[in-house]
């Protein structure tokens, strides 16, 4: 199984702190976000490779990163080439760019960098071993107004999912999905068809109600916390929930 971790954004959102250093290597105490989700990838035997895409602004900084990485995977940080959110590729588009320049035919954990979790990733693959489909994560979302603003799923009795959609006006469950996936080898192929048929290459929630008209997909249900870095609150949030000892805490 490989690993390709999206990092290939301009965070704009967080100016001024992303300005000149990518999201994923903002500090959280002593250890950055990259850390910390790298340490729970870490913990995952049947991961060969973390690819790491990033662009040419913050390459360098990746590239920076990875002589101090202290783990057992191998480390590639790859530059998708663009230079502004102008002609960036997206994260359906990097993720074709990584598995077409390393010729990667394998089993993938695809993950943004800039999730923290307090969830094992070996559960995660577990269920994906037991199903043999490609997977996502959901999680119960407390506050509804977020679910305006990632995707979402609706599930059957046994996790298949049945419907799913990016960014609701009108959320048909409470089950959100944060960006962590598990594809199968055949399924590389399909992102491939996905782009050419002219799909939106952005969020990679996108690729998943096109794919669930042609394969089986099932979802891992974590009841943990996640937090995502994509604002300057999230961000200064976090850092104090770190300081007071209650990162993870619900």
């Amino acid at each position: 199984m490989q690993c390709v971790l999206l990092a290939a954004g301009y965070a704009t959102r967080l100016y001024p702190l992303t300005e000149n250093m990518p999201k994923a290597l903002l500090r959280l105490g002593k250890k950055t976000i990259l850390d910390m989700v790298v340490e729970k990838i870490d913990e995952v035997e049947d991961i060969e490779n973390i690819y790491i895409v990033t662009n040419e602004k913050f390459s360098d900084h990746f590239l920076n990163w990875s002589k101090s990485y202290k783990g057992s995977k191998q480390i590639k940080i790859i530059n998708d080439r663009t230079t502004s959110n102008d002609n960036r590729l997206g994260a359906i588009g990097d993720l074709k760019y990584v598995i077409g320049l390393e010729n990667i035919s394998d089993e993938i954990l695809v993950m943004a960098s800039d999730n923290i979790f307090d969830f094992s990733l070996n559960d995660f693959v577990d269920m994906y071993r037991e199903k043999k489909c490609d997977m996502i994560c959901a999680h119960k979302i407390e506050n509804h107004d977020e679910l305006h603003s990632m995707g979402v799923v609706e599930l059957d009795s046994v996790g298949k999912v049945i419907g799913f959609e990016e960014k609701p006006q009108n959320p048909k469950s409470d089950l959100g999905v944060p960006p962590f996936y598990l594809y199968r080898k055949d399924t590389l192929q399909m992102i491939d068809t996905y782009l050419k048929e002219g799909n939106n290459p952005d969020a990679p929630g996108h690729f998943i109600p096109w794919l669930i008209t042609r394969a089986d997909v099932y979802a891992y249900v974590f009841d943990a916390v996640r937090i995502d870095i994509g604002t300057p609150e999230s961000y200064y949030d976090a850092c104090d929930r770190l300081e007071q000892g209650i990162l993870f805490e619900k």
